[in-house]
């Protein structure tokens, strides 16, 4: 499969899926086995998941050291990764690490522990980024989240 037809069909793919596994740090995923839905993942010859979402939910994360090596392991394309769902973990910042993906167009970051509003002007750099969920974060309390600046240049 050439790039051109990678990147037409990635939505079509069922995410690479982590979540509800009790992983505590990002290099624990290379020995994991992602949970399986409907569809098989597809790999490409060396193995590598060929999809476009990475879903690492419901774990107990704290940091995301080495997420760029462990996308690279499980991902034939990681600098396509177009969402990656890091809800209900236990982050406390937005990891400069997520910069990198400048495909990136769905983060799911509620119901971990972000405590500053601040942390969200490091997506700015992310081009493609057009849903980003927040809420159940201690940022949630501070004066001004509802009208964050990240949401009113999206619009």
């Amino acid at each position: 499969m050439n790039q051109q037809d990678y990147m037409n069909t990635w939505v079509q793919e069922p995410p690479l899926d982590y979540s509800f596994r009790s992983i505590q740090i990002i290099q624990d995923l290379v020995n994991e086995e992602p949970r399986t839905g409907l569809r098989p993942l597809k790999r490409s010859k060396s193995g590598k998941s060929l999809t476009q979402s990475l879903w690492l939910n419901n774990n107990v994360l704290n940091d995301l050291r080495d997420f760029n090596q462990v996308a690279s392991k499980l991902l034939k394309h990681p600098e396509n990764l177009a969402w990656i769902d890091l809800s209900f973990n236990d982050l406390t910042s937005i990891d400069p690490v997520l910069t990198t993906f400048f495909n990136l167009s769905v983060l799911y970051l509620h119901g971990n522990s972000i405590q500053r509003l601040g942390e969200v002007n490091k997506l700015a750099v992310l081009p493609r980024l057009r849903s980003l969920t927040l809420h159940g974060n201690p940022m949630e309390e501070e004066k001004g989240y509802r009208n964050s600046s990240w949401a009113a240049q999206r619009r």
